[in-house]
């Protein structure tokens, strides 16, 4: 039986316990705590988060929907490999997104908004020092979703979160080696940011998000085994 990196839920009321699971085994794949390959059990996820079956057999439905478990009848669960494909589209989709807030934000920041982001900079710096790749993935996550917020549309980041869980796993794999020159690609956009310059703050923000294209096949050729073989 396979352990997994889980405590018991503290609250889950009954029309929320399959969202909770959900989030709980997406978030350990995105992570990478639950690697490509492992196997998952209703009854070990059940008993480890003292839930009932149905609601994890109800996440597993939604997680298999979305491509990060494989679900085949009468075998064994498993978490799914990364998927290239996946990974391409999922980026297509954050950058016409993001881009568009992008626009917007530019043109409804505030001083206090741009100090926030300031801050969220200052934060990644500090992660990188301490070579805190966890805490880089999350502040970088930030630095992203309050450009989504100043723009006056937030709900824009949850869209996005859901489609990049696929880079994620990609970028999980890339840190800490990637984290400066992500750090320095914020440095860009924020400087074509505070300046107005829409342009030049497109420009960096879609090679910001272009280099998972690059990342994917290096962590591939690094990786081969977490990764769905060619044309699957």
């Amino acid at each position: 039986m396979t352990e997994l990196p889980f405590a018991a839920l503290q609250s889950r009321p009954a029309t929320t316990t399959t969202d909770l699971v959900y989030r709980k085994l997406h978030d350990a794949i995105v992570a990478l705590e639950l690697p490509p390959g492992t196997k998952m059990s209703e009854a070990d996820v059940a008993r480890q988060l003292d839930v009932s079956r149905q609601p994890v057999r109800d996440a597993f439905f939604r997680l298999s929907e979305r491509g990060f478990l494989l679900i085949r009848p009468q075998r064994a669960t498993l978490v799914s490999k990364i998927s290239e494909v996946a990974v391409h589209q999922a980026a297509f989709v954050r950058t016409a997104l993001e881009l568009a807030c992008l626009r917007e934000a530019i043109k409804r920041a505030t001083d206090s908004d741009l100090a926030a982001l300031d801050d969220l900079l200052d934060r990644q710096k500090g992660a990188i020092e301490r070579d805190a790749s966890a805490e880089f993935h999350d502040l970088d996550d930030a630095f992203h979703r309050k450009i989504c917020e100043i723009s006056g549309q937030g709900f824009a980041w949850s869209l996005i979160r859901e489609q990049k869980a696929h880079m994620d796993r990609v970028r999980r794999l890339s840190l800490p080696a990637n984290g400066p020159r992500a750090y320095g690609e914020h440095l860009d956009i924020m400087a074509a940011f505070r300046k107005g310059d829409v342009v030049s703050a497109e420009e960096h923000l879609t090679r910001h998000l272009s280099h998972v294209f690059e990342m994917v096949g290096i962590i591939r050729g690094r990786h081969p085994e977490l990764f769905e073989d060619a044309g699957a």
